[in-house]
């Protein structure tokens, strides 16, 4: 059977919550992915909280902390779908954007590593919520933090 029956197949037998969250990671990836190419990261952080690395992201509930973690995992799940590219910094803007309309707190994270292969610079985004990475993506323990963002 086609890849494509059974990625529609998976989709349908979604719970009715997953299969919104699912259709929601993918717009607003959509809507991320735009806004990255179309505006500076000026514009787009303006409404986070630039803070030092030793700060804490906020504690939260335990309910909150598992609504996190499931949205993570549907951001993660979403970008391998679509037909654009969903690199680190387009999913985790959508973590923010998904986890603020829920009223849960969290923290951007920009990083950098030197890659020793072909000596250059890489970087790197990712979404932290009460101390956990929500993005299952690229590692982040070899990537110096630059900036932390609360929302």
């Amino acid at each position: 059977m086609p890849k494509i029956s059974k990625n529609i197949r998976n989709f349908i037998n979604l719970p009715f919550n997953e299969k919104s969250l699912f259709l929601e990671a993918i717009f607003t990836l959509a809507v991320m992915r735009v806004a990255i190419l179309r505006f500076s990261f000026k514009y787009l952080s303006r409404k986070l909280h630039l803070i030092s690395s030793n700060d804490k992201c906020k504690e939260l509930s335990e309910n909150e902390l598992k609504v996190a973690i499931i949205i993570g995992e549907i951001i993660e799940k979403s970008a391998n779908h679509t037909p654009w590219e969903s690199a680190c910094l387009v999913k985790a803007f959508t973590a923010y954007k998904m986890l603020k309309r829920r009223g849960i707190s969290g923290c951007l994270y920009i990083g950098v590593a030197k890659d020793e292969t072909n000596k250059t610079l890489q970087a790197h985004a990712w979404s932290v919520v009460d101390n956990n990475n929500i993005l299952t993506g690229k590692s982040y323990q070899n990537f110096k933090i630059l900036t932390i963002y609360q929302w």
